[in-house]
């Protein structure tokens, strides 16, 4: 017996030192990069800032200090464009380098860099763009796009730039559902909220089609005029450049694409002549980590974000695997307590989502529809996409802000359920069970809608659809007529949105800024203090409910199964977790998108 205890309290033994390693090795991410900063070599008399997409560029940090981790020397959206604000009136700065071409990169957040580049060397600093290629480890349009804003792209030997324009294209189920047993069982609300289709059909819808393609037309149109712009010639020239491309180095460097060919270690000598004599590359992550902070005293701008599928709690997010999600009871909480707080002059609200659950959707706008009650001016400043519940839960604010980028708008309504009985009959699987009441099954996915429940669904989107207009209208002071004429489940660009009335200005996070001190009537010149809502935390505390459960096993369970459905997430969405449901959504249909 002894013997048994003794290997008993070595194992846990072992735990517990295995359980330490993990909460120090947390709280040493967790605590890193707020200590290392201070640690940083001051910035040279002679700079030039240095950044690479590769990185990546994120609009905040995640919870949890495993994922804040893993992002390494990515930097915030705003960081970047406030450092390359302070970098352009900072006599030490003598310019910039970027390396490009590599990572995600969607049409509003190229712009939002691209704005701020284009400011930066108004200041008379000089912008220099690298990348190995123009499209293999990234979109090719966007980032040749973002490097426009340059006053020089250089361009490997061994590269290309991929310019061909933008497209869309969505795949569509309808026939290999029917195959494996799937019926959809699936309604909306009105003909250009296209969602369902993809479960309905098997092909693009002609209103769907013309509405996307003005999408893309509107992309296009964009992408030449910063094409235009950095070669010094004409929209229509650059359109032709696009119906020409892709390009390989050489033919880029005579269609007058690019400046240079050469590799990243010659650009030192290039960067010592512009900066008049030697100077040193230096990090932008770095120089945004040593800006001094504002006074105390200055005025308080608070920024709340909204990132993510709109669910009612944040259970339904994933911290752990950093599953972002705009959740409903955090959210509208952060939104609060910005409101209730007498010292904050004005509210960014950043919204950067497809949609999500209605009842949520019209949580968070309520808190937004609560400021312009009580007086606290909100700004909405849109990013990459702001539809349907993004709209909805931005429709209220004082002012939206939008880049000319920006997906938006897609005002209408899905919701139904796929019903998989043919799918357990074809792998010789039965249900059976006992209910309660005529329609306690009505949400079953084993079986059809009884007809009852098919028109409570009906119900549900006409009056869900109806809310939803009538709100834009009021929000919008827009009449009847031309909510409708923008409806429709209709996506638009920030720039068409603006010249329907969805939109008011054209610009992102400084635009935003800009017009919430306006209001606030803070001085253009004055500091301010941009405090986030919640307070950004180590997320140790979380990162730690997670890993090892709070609440007993019923908590545990949740959280597991949380973490399933993100790692198994693909494949559920083409059964039962399609983002359609017995409940009302407001959601932009899954598509995939090239700008």
């Amino acid at each position: 017996m002894r013997v048994f205890r003794f290997f008993a309290k070595a194992l846990l033994a072992v735990f517990a030192l295995v359980g330490a390693v993990v909460v120090l090795g947390s709280l040493a991410a967790a605590l890193s990069w707020r200590v290392l900063p201070g640690l940083i070599d001051p910035v040279p008399q002679r700079a030039v800032l240095q950044f690479d997409l590769a990185d990546g560029v994120v609009e905040t940090w995640p919870e949890n200090p495993l994922a804040r981790a893993s992002m390494g020397e990515a930097v915030r959206l705003r960081d970047l464009v406030q450092g390359l604000d302070a970098a352009g009136r900072d006599p030490r700065v003598k310019g910039i380098v970027a390396r490009l071409g590599t990572g995600p990169l969607g049409m509003a957040r190229v712009q939002e860099i691209r704005d701020a580049i284009i400011a930066f060397r108004h200041q008379g600093k000089f912008a220099i763009a690298f990348a190995e290629s123009f499209g293999e480890a990234g979109d090719g349009n966007a980032h040749y796009y973002l490097a426009t804003a340059f006053d020089q792209i250089w361009l490997q030997p061994s590269g290309a730039v991929e310019l061909t324009g933008p497209m869309i294209e969505s795949p569509f189920l309808k026939n290999a559902l029917a195959l494996i047993g799937i019926e959809p069982q699936l309604d909306q609300r009105e003909e250009y909220k296209g969602g369902m289709d993809m479960f309905t059909a098997a092909g693009m819808s002609e209103p769907q089609r013309q509405n996307l393609q003005a999408l893309v037309d509107s992309w296009q149109h964009q992408l030449a005029e910063g094409i235009a712009a950095y070669r010094k010639g004409t929209p229509e020239e650059a359109l032709a450049l696009m119906d020409r491309g892709p390009f390989l180095a050489a033919e880029a460097k005579a269609a007058g694409l690019v400046d240079r060919l050469a590799y990243w270690d010659e650009i030192d000598n290039e960067l010592s002549e512009r900066a008049s004599e030697e100077a040193t590359l230096y990090p932008l992550a770095s120089y945004v980590e040593r800006l001094p902070e504002p006074p105390k005293d200055a005025p308080r701008i608070a920024i709340v974000y909204g990132l993510g599928e709109i669910t009612l709690s944040s259970g339904e997010g994933n911290p752990l695997l950093d599953h972002t999600a705009m959740a409903a009871d955090a959210t509208a909480k952060a939104l609060a307590a910005a409101i209730d707080d007498p010292g904050i002059k004005a509210i960014v609200f950043r919204v950067d989502s497809p949609g999500g659950s209605y009842v949520a959707s019209d949580t968070i706008r309520r808190e937004v529809e609560r400021a312009r009650i009580v007086g606290k001016p909100v700004v909405v400043s849109m990013g990459d996409l702001a539809a349907s519940g993004g709209y909805f839960v931005s429709a209220p604010a004082q002012s939206i802000v939008a880049q000319p980028g920006t997906i938006t708008g897609s005002i209408g309504v899905f919701g139904g359920k796929p019903v998989l009985a043919g799918l357990w009959q074809k792998l010789g699987i039965g249900w059976d069970g006992v209910q309660a009441g005529a329609n306690a099954d009505f949400a079953s996915v084993n079986r059809p809608y009884s007809a009852a429940g098919w028109s409570f669904l009906q119900r549900s989107l006409d009056g869900v659809y109806a809310d939803f207009m009538a709100k834009v209208a009021s929000d919008r002071r827009l009449s009847a007529d031309d909510t409708h004429a923008a409806a429709k489940g209709q996506i638009w660009s920030g720039a068409d949105a603006k010249s329907r009335g969805l939109v008011d200005e054209l610009g992102g996070l400084a635009t935003a800024l800009a017009m919430a001190r306006g209001i606030a009537q803070i001085p253009a010149a004055a500091p301010i203090r941009l405090e986030q809502f919640p307070a950004e935390g180590s997320g140790l505390g979380t990162f730690m409910r997670h890993l090892f459960g709070i609440g007993g096993s019923a908590a545990r369970l949740a959280v597991a199964l949380q973490h399933f459905e993100v790692l198994a997430g693909p494949a559920l969405r083409l059964v039962g977790s399609i983002e359609v449901s017995q409940r009302a959504s407001l959601r932009l249909p899954a598509l995939e998108t090239a700008p």
